[in-house]
């Protein structure tokens, strides 16, 4: 695939068949992922790969631990209460997602399941789960973002999907008692890895992107005369 394709055909699966992903794959996507830049080469990134009864011991346990009314809804970093037009895009895409899947609005049981979910890795055969040292700041997150999106990448080269979790940092003191993680590092977020299941109809799920216009500003180029390329034949994504 050009690299370009691999662009416009990544894209955020929420529902997987069960068919297994083999550790050399996963492997190799790791030795894709692990060429990502970062600041002076600190390389930050830490991943926990479950699959098999570590990953079935850990989706119930989480599954449990969330009906107890918990302490750790949150992430265990500090974050910021988002504004517009953040907002806003999320509660687009999750309008249009559940317009799909039929949950009508208010229904809070069905909410509640397919927010639940998240912590099933959305039934995909892989979940893994990425951490940081706790003494790192924020540009570390950064390097870590730039990793996920290598192996994202190289999982969608190879016919794979993929799922970024932001929820996974929540529930974090299950994830790091099963995983037994150290009590230095972060959880930042979890990635599911699986095949698409073509057939459910939350996989129809296609997010707006915003224009260029929308978060780019051109400095210095008012003598630049060459004509901009039509936007049909830019990068798109689904």
């Amino acid at each position: 695939m050009l690299f370009d394709d691999v662009l416009r055909q990544r894209r955020s699966v929420r529902a997987f068949k069960p068919d297994p992903v083999p550790l050399s794959l996963v492997r190799e996507l790791l030795d894709c992922a692990r060429r990502s830049p970062s600041g002076t080469n600190i390389q930050p990134w830490k991943v926990h790969v479950v699959t098999g009864e570590v990953r079935r011991r850990l989706v119930a346990e989480v599954l449990a631990h969330r009906e107890t009314n918990p302490p750790d809804t949150s992430a265990e970093f500090p974050r910021a209460r988002r504004t517009e037009p953040y907002v806003g895009r999320a509660r687009a895409l999750g309008k249009a997602m559940y317009g799909l899947i039929g949950i009508p609005r208010g229904d809070q049981a069905a909410n509640w399941a397919q927010w639940g979910r998240n912590y099933k890795f959305f039934d995909a055969p892989v979940g893994l789960i990425f951490t940081i040292d706790k003494s790192l700041d924020c540009m570390s997150f950064l390097d870590t973002g730039m990793f996920i999106q290598s192996f994202l990448l190289a999982a969608k080269a190879r016919g794979l999907d993929t799922c970024p979790q932001g929820a996974w940092n929540n529930y974090w003191t299950v994830t790091r008692r099963v995983l037994n993680l150290p009590e230095d590092e972060w959880i930042v977020c979890g990635v599911s890895l699986g095949w698409a299941d073509e057939a459910d109809p939350v996989n129809a799920l296609v997010a707006d992107r915003e224009p260029i216009e929308a978060f780019a500003t051109f400095h210095g180029f008012e003598d630049d005369r060459e004509r901009l390329a039509p936007e049909s034949n830019l990068c798109s994504q689904v």
